[in-house]
């Protein structure tokens, strides 16, 4: 019988063993990586707690349009905490769509991972981190879900692309090859195109109502500002809070 040439132990040509050492160099690379980055190394603004309104509303959203003038990328992106049924957390980045006197809006499918979660657990968490300017913005409050009526105009306002995605939906399910996105993708994409308004009944628009609000503006010296607002019956109570 021929020999096996491909057989572990008789190619004469095989790669030779990794060295034991290279994990531990590799962790220790990583570590100083870690260490030799830098953040803040630019000039910041400030940012005097005294003056701030009396509600997080407006101030978050001066703070946003600092932050866009600032060349902060993608400024209106945020990050949506939530948790199931059973308090499991998770995190994704998903695009405010507004934020008024009702709530800061976003957009998903009900059927998503995120929509099953709210529906369990009515309450989210929002982050916003702007390193252009070296703040931070926390949100917290109960979640609630638009009208269809609602949901279905504010889908129609935004993009082909955007629509596009909405019809593709099947969000977080299993895909099973690239090829099936790329056909649903392509035929999502030509029905947007000739049916702008085209109904998407599972996309819904969400409002997150704040209870809580954290404002952070960093320092290169450690001495963060940190101002949070609490709901109060019909007000707000400030307070600071130790970096």
């Amino acid at each position: 019988m021929a020999e096996d040439s491909t057989h572990p132990g008789r190619d004469s040509a095989a790669a030779p063993a990794p060295s034991p050492d290279a994990p531990h160099d590799e962790a220790r690379a990583f570590r100083e990586l870690l260490r030799g980055l830098r953040v803040w190394d630019h000039p910041l603004p400030s940012f005097d707690p005294s003056r701030a309104p009396n509600a997080p509303l407006p101030l978050f959203r001066r703070w946003l349009r600092e932050a866009a003038e600032a060349g902060a990328p993608e400024p209106h992106t945020m990050t949506l905490a939530t948790a199931d049924a059973a308090g499991n957390p998770s995190a994704r980045i998903v695009m405010l769509h507004d934020a008024d006197e009702r709530g800061w809006h976003f957009g998903s499918h009900r059927g998503s991972r995120k929509g099953r979660e709210l529906a369990a657990r009515p309450r989210a968490a929002l982050l916003f981190y702007w390193a252009a300017v070296a703040r931070q913005v926390r949100i917290e409050g109960t979640v609630a879900e638009a009208g269809a009526e609602e949901s279905g105009a504010a889908l129609h306002q935004r993009s082909t692309g955007s629509l596009a995605a909405a019809l593709v939906g099947r969000q977080s399910e299993v895909l099973r090859s690239a090829a099936e996105l790329d056909r649903a993708a392509e035929a999502a994409w030509d029905r947007a195109v000739r049916e702008p308004d085209a109904p998407v009944p599972d996309w819904t628009r969400y409002l997150l109502r704040a209870d809580a609000a954290e404002f952070f503006q960093g320092d290169a010296r450690r001495r963060h500002v940190r101002l949070t607002y609490r709901k109060d019956g019909d007000s707000w109570r400030r307070e600071l809070l130790w970096p």
